[in-house]
């Protein structure tokens, strides 16, 4: 009978055996690779066009997690030319495809069962000369290259560790560690475990610098120095509480390694009768905001979805409800902006607090502006006050009375606009979709590894 991993050592080849890519996966990735670089190359042949291509990514470094399904593929071509040329190879190459945006466009594709993007740069010497961002990648990975070999299976393990503890991703949805990142990390300490030592003992403002090149200051929490760009912190995308999350669940693992760090239990969707069950528990207040999402990628979607989750935080705040918690989410062509409130009602009556009684003007500027309160004017601490109703007594009736002036970004103000739907406490079982189901599990039972 095989017993459980316990050291850290059993669990570090426990977690490789599950996450290592067979050689079979391996010759698949690198076949189907080939073949879109080679028909890309074919077609920029037959056009005239002096393009290169290029796999980039974990899938050329050697450091992509079995299961996974991604090619990056880049589409070079000469500084100066048009990269319109390159984008209609792309199109050509796939002609069943998704455009999406980032600084400019590129073709998102499914062939042969891999999720492919193919993406326009420019071919550059260096990178004293960029462009947009994208143009740095094959110079990450032509760097990574030379330097990883023997070392792919610890990026394999910091990798999976991030993502069991929900810190990888450097979209700004998560938050967290890129591949990139992490596989700078593993050169800089040597391993997955020396990773970790170091980490836990992180601070805000730490400083990573492989090649001794960083010159600029930055202001993020964790600053690591791209080494083929000394301009630019490649840690830029992640959070205060993201890096700390990572140092503490380090520190955690190395008192008591557990598999469970790398694989957590899957959360399951919420039922009906679980969700309103939860909600007695806790006696609060529950609002969801419902929209449909806008076609955008998600590093465009999920930054107007903070906004309006900021933007609906203050308007509540302001009104005198307390909001507890928030969160966004977005699946299946919708997107959603929670709250929770520990102050969800007011009485009809409230305050208003004017200026000192011997400032005449405003004074009388004061009383003016509240010609019919239910009591006052009076004196209370120097101050004139009056008593008047309550425009909103219930905080949903705040948001639905005043959605139309919040600020919530460009491309989900319009589809607020177009329409939108309010849900409160157990309407929330109302929304059947699966993806909702999981997210509100997952607020409701958020528990992070902190030692």
């Amino acid at each position: 009978m095989k017993t459980s991993p316990s050291t850290a050592s059993e669990i570090e080849e426990e977690v490789l055996a599950r996450v290592r890519p067979t050689p079979e996966d391996g010759e698949r990735i690198r076949m189907v690779a080939d073949s879109i670089l080679t028909r890309i190359s074919d077609l920029a042949k037959e056009r005239g066009l002096p393009a290169q291509t290029m796999l980039v990514g974990s899938a050329a470094r050697g450091t992509w997690l079995a299961g996974d399904h991604d090619l990056d593929i880049f589409i070079a071509t000469p500084k100066g030319s048009e990269l319109d040329d390159a984008l209609n190879l792309a199109r050509a190459m796939a002609p069943e495809h998704e455009e999406k945006y980032a600084e400019h466009p590129y073709v998102h594709a499914t062939i042969e069962g891999f999720d492919v993007d193919l993406v326009p740069c420019y071919l550059l010497e260096n990178t004293s000369s960029l462009k947009s961002a994208v143009d740095r990648t094959p110079f990450h990975t032509r760097y990574v290259l030379g330097r990883i070999k023997g070392l792919e299976d610890q990026v394999l393990l910091l990798k999976q560790f991030m993502k069991g503890i929900g810190v990888y991703g450097s979209e700004l949805k998560v938050g967290g560690f890129s591949g990139y990142l992490s596989e700078l990390l593993v050169l800089r300490y040597g391993s997955f475990m020396g990773t970790l030592e170091e980490a836990s003992g992180w601070r805000p403002r730490e400083i990573i610098d492989l090649e001794g090149m960083g010159t600029l200051s930055h202001g993020e929490p964790l600053v690591v120095v791209d080494p083929v760009d000394p301009k630019r912190n490649v840690a830029a995308a992640l959070t205060l509480d993201k890096m700390l999350q990572f140092a503490a669940s380090a520190r955690c693992f190395i008192k008591g390694p557990s598999l469970d760090f790398f694989f957590p239990g899957r959360i399951r969707p919420l039922t009906d009768e679980e969700l309103i069950k939860i909600m007695e528990e806790r006696k609060s207040a529950f609002i969801l905001l419902e929209v449909s999402a806008p076609p955008v990628v998600e590093d465009i979607l999920f930054p107007q979805l903070r906004k309006a989750e900021e933007s609906i935080r203050a308007l509540l705040t302001r009104n005198e409800f307390s909001v507890m918690r928030s969160d966004v989410e977005s699946a299946e062509g919708l997107a959603w902006v929670l709250f929770e409130l520990d102050v969800w009602e007011l009485p009809r009556i409230m305050r208003r607090f004017g200026p000192p009684i011997y400032e005449g003007d405003h004074l009388s500027r004061f009383i003016s502006s509240h010609p019919r309160p239910i009591s006052g004017p009076y004196v209370e601490g120097g101050r004139a006050v009056v008593e008047v109703k309550r425009k909103y007594t219930k905080a949903w009736d705040l948001l639905e009375g005043e959605m139309s002036k919040l600020s919530l970004g460009k491309h989900l103000a319009t589809e607020v606009q177009k329409g939108h739907s309010i849900y409160v406490g157990p309407t929330l079982t109302k929304v059947k979709v699966p993806a909702l189901r999981t997210f509100l599990a997952r607020y409701f039972s958020r528990r992070q590894r902190i030692c």
